[in-house]
């Protein structure tokens, strides 16, 4: 029986939501069409803790789009480890 490899996904699904945060972030200060109200969806979500559409946003949302997916993704990948069921 083959376990889910949890920090392999964990990572993964962290790096993906960064670099997420980083381009519609990019994206949007570029003037992107349509990618400006991603921007603000991110903002509703991360402005608490430090994200606006700024070059300070980019990092900001790298870093809490990497915590989100780490912590999220990981539980995930733990819960599935830890079900009962035949693979």
């Amino acid at each position: 029986m083959s376990k889910l490899p949890v920090l392999k996904l964990a990572v993964a699904a962290g790096t993906f939501l960064s670099l997420h945060a980083v381009v519609v972030t990019i994206c949007a200060l570029a003037g992107v069409p349509g990618m400006r109200a991603f921007a603000e969806l991110l903002a509703q979500f991360y402005g608490p803790y430090g994200y606006s559409i700024s070059v300070t946003g980019i990092v900001m949302g790298a870093i809490l789009g990497f915590s989100e997916g780490f912590v999220h993704f990981g539980i995930f990948g733990l819960i599935y480890n830890w079900l009962p069921i035949s693979r």
